[in-house]
């Protein structure tokens, strides 16, 4: 049983401050960052919040599943997502009711306490607007395409490009190279680049690390962009150990799974020839020749943020919006082998 001293020691608030907080105590005051980091302890510990704290319980939550229907293994990390929020939300005695559509959304609005949403796929802003009209209390998790309009959950992709980078460092690399896909959305933004390539020529910009030649980048997130940039590699560096860079990081499983086919073709062994670092620890990620080193996302730790932002949001409502990026954590395997392992 979760006690109110274990969720203040992880907190690194007293106990009394947790109790009072958590029992509800309509004469105590604190901090915003105080109640939220505290809720989020609790959720994560498997604390009834709702329930102790007297906040009115979520119930009823629509879930805008907007997954794509061409490109099996970025489906697999949202599906995967989605099962994970499933479990997530049945723990809590929540019902998701699972919408494709926006616009039924917009439509059944009064029928939920809020929303989430998973999936790769754009939404035209101006739907946005719209459900924000009916269905105020929205998070989205992975991706932050209305950022003045909902809140989000997201992995510190950018950080992961920095951890990266530092691993590859700490074993004296120097040639560091990049393959990515490329482009994302901010509110009516479109941008060029993905968040993971941003980090990583900032990166290494700061760090006076020299790219030139090494960094390859174009497409969705897929296997097909992962052996069309595989392809563009052995073409205009070669196949030997002198051509390649050090290591290559990649931004997803799915494109590393590409590269890795078209390195294997082209007679590129890894990690003789060239180490990988991959992102997001996808079942596949376990299978490849060699298994890939990866940073897995917590995608339980996403759906327990997810819940919790939304609870709060119903019950405090509010015009500011609030972005909560979490960690991830390099799982080591046959690609890229960390100093010291």
């Amino acid at each position: 049983m979760v006690t109110i001293k274990e969720i203040a020691r992880q907190a690194g608030f007293s106990p009394a401050t947790v109790s009072r907080l958590l029992n509800g105590d309509p004469t105590f005051s604190v901090k915003e960052e105080t109640r939220r980091k505290i809720f989020e302890v609790s959720a994560r510990l498997g604390y009834d919040v709702q329930e102790k704290h007297g906040m009115p319980a979520l119930r009823d939550i629509a879930v805008l599943d907007a997954l794509s229907s061409n490109e099996e293994l970025q489906n697999a990390y949202f599906a995967e997502l989605r099962d994970t929020l499933l479990a997530t939300a049945n723990q809590r005695n929540v019902t998701l009711t699972f919408h494709t559509d926006i616009e039924r959304l917009i439509a059944d609005a009064d029928q939920y306490d809020g929303f989430i949403a998973i999936g790769p796929e754009i939404q035209p802003h101006e739907s946005l607007e719209r459900l924000h009209d009916v269905l105020p209390h929205g998070v989205f998790i992975d991706v932050n395409p209305a950022p003045n309009l909902f809140d989000s959950v997201q992995p510190d992709l950018a950080q992961t490009m920095l951890d990266a980078i530092t691993e590859a460092r700490g074993r004296g690399m120097e040639r560091i190279g990049f393959i990515g896909g490329s482009g994302h959305m901010m509110g009516t933004y479109q941008y060029p680049e993905d968040t993971r390539t941003m980090a990583y020529r900032n990166w290494c910009e700061r760090l006076g690390l020299d790219i030139t030649g090494i960094f390859f980048v174009g497409g969705r997130t897929s296997v097909e962009t992962g052996r069309e940039l595989g392809r563009r590699v052995v073409t205009e560096l070669g196949t030997t150990r002198e051509q390649l860079p050090d290591c290559f990081i990649v931004s997803a499983d799915p494109i590393t799974v590409g590269v890795l086919q078209e390195f294997t073709q082209a007679g590129i062994v890894v990690p003789r020839d060239v180490e990988l670092i991959s992102v997001n620890n996808q079942s596949i990620a376990r299978y490849t020749s060699p298994p890939l080193t990866t940073y897995a996302i917590d995608l339980k730790a996403m759906a327990n943020t997810a819940l919790l932002q939304l609870m709060e949001s119903v019950s405090y409502g509010g015009e500011t919006r609030r972005h909560t990026f979490l960690t991830t954590k390099l799982v080591v395997r046959g690609s890229f082998t960390p100093a010291g392992k």
